[in-house]
């Protein structure tokens, strides 16, 4: 295989992983099952999450809990929600300041829209800009793989 070719199918990996992402990935986004409710325990290994995690975010006023008539946490489809894009904003780094505040402007209500999305705006070319960087380590590493890969063994 040539340079050029190598390069080329390092960065097409890169680019177009096999796996992709799934849309099951983000449908709780979107979830409106709201008969389900979930125990502390059921809502973290769902999330894969540590349930510490989970009392903190309510701790700090992230997401809103009821609680069972023995005091127990209840998720309700509306907090699982909730949950699903925190989790999922963590992880592409957003600080918890920044959670927070938007937290604070979803609760707001309707009026404060064009800042969330002035936030969401600013994340999404936030993490263009990580996603192309690690496109380029992902490349790399694709093509040491494959010089590797066809290089004489000792």
């Amino acid at each position: 295989m040539e340079v050029d070719d190598a390069l080329r199918e390092a960065l097409r990996l890169a680019v177009d992983p096999p796996d992709g992402v799934a849309i099951e990935s983000l449908r709780e986004l979107a979830r409106d099952d709201d008969a389900t409710e979930w125990d502390i325990a059921t809502a973290a290994e769902h999330l894969k999450i540590n349930p510490h995690t989970l009392r903190y975010y309510e701790r700090i006023g992230l997401v809103q809990v009821a609680r069972d008539n023995a005091g127990h946490r209840r998720y309700d489809a509306a907090a699982v929600r909730r949950l699903v894009f925190l989790t999922r904003m963590r992880t592409s780094g957003m600080p918890i300041s920044d959670l927070r505040r938007y937290i604070e402007l979803v609760d707001a209500g309707q009026s404060t829209v064009p800042e969330r999305l002035d936030m969401m705006l600013e994340h999404r070319d936030t993490l263009r800009a990580q996603i192309a960087q690690l496109q380029l380590a992902l490349a790399a590493t694709e093509y040491k793989i494959a010089t590797y890969a066809g290089a004489p063994q000792p």
